[in-house]
């Protein structure tokens, strides 16, 4: 009972937190180079973790191979996942990223369902996963301004998903030693210095632009897309079915939606409201689907 309430607290505060991080990414490209942006937030906020673990005296992975099991999840998560996402919002808006990184759950079951040992979900749980897939849709159409597409920006999204699926997976069959926190560290310092060095040889340097916009956006996704959000979501998978923790890229642009009214004063309108709806049926139908176990 405790695991289950604890997996769905982290569950709320991946919804909630990476809800507002699409917004974030979208202010911090626009004073930072991509790869350098992503890069410094990995390494700052993969140091904070790992001196606090040394500080508490937690336990370090123990043999080098573990080093780079852990630093596999970060290549996928961090260094591909995330630089892709930061490369596309160069090009698209916050609203169509979040659209097109909410099929990270059907990328996920469509693994899982082929994968020797994989916990694939019911046909209940395909209906919910569509049902929340198209009340996405909708939100997408419900500015009232023009979908955008831009061809690359939205390849670079499907690719960041597929990514993020992998390395869920990925993260959650394979056995790594030490603590949470420690092996969290180890893959945010990892993607940071591989995302930072990139930024340095494509001459990004020089392209650095100090603003107060972007110096925000960088700190609130240090401290809280990183440590609190990301954090949670590797605790999510650890103890839920990667199927249906997932479904947190669903529930991320329904956030989107209400935090712009909160904060910019955003019309709700009825088409809105319809696609929150379904979108929220859609991960309480997956969230309550058998998960079936192949035999």
């Amino acid at each position: 009972m405790k695991k289950a309430n604890s997996g769905l607290i982290a569950y709320i505060l991946v919804c909630i937190i990476w809800g507002s991080t699409y917004l974030a990414i979208r202010i911090g490209v626009q004073s930072f180079p991509p790869f350098l942006f992503a890069g410094i937030r990995f390494l700052i906020a993969g140091t904070i973790l790992l001196s606090f673990a040394y500080l508490k005296k937690m336990e370090f992975p123990k043999e080098k191979k573990d080093y780079w099991k852990i630093s596999i999840v970060g290549l996928f998560l961090l260094t591909i996942a995330n630089s892709f996402v930061v490369l596309a919002e160069m090009k698209i808006n916050s609203s169509t990223a979040a659209l097109f990184i909410a099929v990270i759950p059907i990328f996920i079951a469509i693994i899982e369902q082929f994968i020797p040992g994989g916990s694939p979900i019911s046909s209940l749980g395909w209906i919910g996963m569509l049902i929340g897939f198209s009340g996405v849709g909708i939100l997408s159409f419900s500015s009232g301004g023009e979908f955008d597409t831009d061809i690359m920006g939205i390849i670079l999204l499907i690719f960041a998903s597929l990514a993020w699926a992998i390395g869920s997976i990925y993260s959650k069959r394979t056995v790594f030693t030490g603590s949470v926190v420690a092996q969290i560290g180890v893959q945010m310092v990892s993607a940071g210095l591989v995302q930072t060095l990139a930024g340095i040889i494509l001459g990004e340097s020089s392209r650095m632009n100090y603003s107060p916009q972007g110096i925000g956006a960088l700190i609130y996704l240090i401290l809280i897309g990183s440590l609190v959000g990301y954090t949670s979501y590797i605790y999510l998978i650890s103890v839920w079915p990667v199927s249906k923790a997932g479904t947190y890229a669903y529930v991320n642009p329904v956030v989107a939606m209400f935090l712009g009214w909160l904060f910019l004063s955003e019309p709700i309108t009825i088409k809105m409201m319809i696609s929150a709806i379904l979108i929220l049926m859609g991960v309480i139908i997956v969230q309550r689907s058998k998960v079936i176990e192949k035999v």
